[in-house]
């Protein structure tokens, strides 16, 4: 781990090294179907991107989340309860953390955790400016890997993870499950919980909201490409890939793809990636829920759902749980 200090925040720095991010990528891409972890989405410019998406018209979720987040904070902060230490899983710019913020008077401190380092620690001043009182520990990781919590000035009464955004939803069952043990394991015996899950609608509202007629949900996905070229040495031509985004039924999720537009032939980091005219690159999942099932499929990690709060067309919920 390394520490580095910017004004009086200290970032907790446990970036994966650059060997093991390109093994993981290249690992990926030799694949069939050939795969790119959602993680590589987010370098600064891509965050910055995915800020974009969230404005969007047809992108409801984070509008719909931030309402519920609104209409049920305080709700949610009792739950929550004094004197607690919340994380922050993929933080963002931690703009929905705020309406918490704002009814935790007595929080011991704020964890934001992202992989983007630049973003995470804008967003980490940016909250430390606007609550002067609140001790602001950033963390650098990928959450999905264990990663040591920093201990606060004052001592927490307990630990509660905020994961908002439907962010679960980016992983496949197995992998959701072994997210939602680590966050029980980040939490410890008394810790709670607080996660937004997308539910399962109309498919034709769900292909809309990641295939935008601005086309910046596009550009977040090929982006990923753009970050190969410049961090790992690859050649990738983005005019020979496109975005497709569709509903698989069965599995309840939207599928992101970027697929190869002729034959052709990539260099990254000094192997060549043969793609077939119409091969695709599976870069996102995003599963989509019922209330019923996510609180089954929580309780399979020891957690109990213990209270939900939905949105008035139901597209959306938050739930709260306690580790059980």
């Amino acid at each position: 781990m390394r520490a580095s200090g910017v004004g009086q925040i200290q970032l907790r720095d446990h970036h994966p090294a650059a060997e093991p991010l390109i093994a993981d990528v290249l690992a990926g891409l030799r694949d069939d179907p050939k795969r790119i972890s959602p993680m590589y989405f987010y370098d600064a410019a891509g965050s910055i991107l995915f800020d974009r998406i969230c404005e969007l018209p047809e992108y409801y979720p984070t509008r719909t989340e931030t309402r519920i987040l609104e209409q049920h904070g305080d709700d949610i902060a009792r739950s929550i309860g004094d004197d607690a230490l919340l994380v922050e899983f993929g933080s963002g710019s931690s703009l929905k953390t705020r309406l918490l913020l704002d009814r935790l008077p007595t929080l011991a401190a704020y964890v934001p955790v992202d992989i983007s380092r630049s973003h995470l620690m804008n967003a980490a001043q940016a909250i430390s400016a606007s609550y002067p009182d609140l001790e602001v520990m950033p963390v650098c990781a990928d959450f999905t890997q264990p990663f040591a919590l920093p201990a606060p000035r004052r001592p927490a009464e307990r630990t509660v993870i905020f994961f908002p955004g439907s962010t679960i939803g980016n992983f496949d069952p197995p992998a959701a499950l072994d997210l939602l043990k680590v966050m029980r394991r980040v939490a410890g015996p008394l810790g709670g919980l607080v996660v937004g899950t997308d539910l399962v609608k109309d498919p034709a509202v769900l292909v809309r909201a990641y295939d935008d007629a601005a086309g910046v949900t596009a550009e977040f996905n090929m982006n990923v490409l753009r970050r190969f070229n410049k961090e790992m040495g690859a050649n990738f031509d983005l005019n020979q890939f496109r975005h497709r985004a569709i509903w698989n039924a069965e599995s309840s999720r939207i599928e992101m793809h970027l697929v190869s537009r002729r034959r052709q032939r990539v260099r990254l980091a000094g192997e060549t990636l043969a793609f077939e005219a119409g091969e695709h690159i599976v870069t996102e999942h995003c599963h989509k829920y019922t209330v019923p099932g996510f609180a089954a499929q929580a309780a399979r990690a020891r957690w109990e759902a213990t209270a939900h709060w939905l949105d008035d067309r139901g597209y959306f919920s938050v739930n709260y749980l306690e580790a059980g």
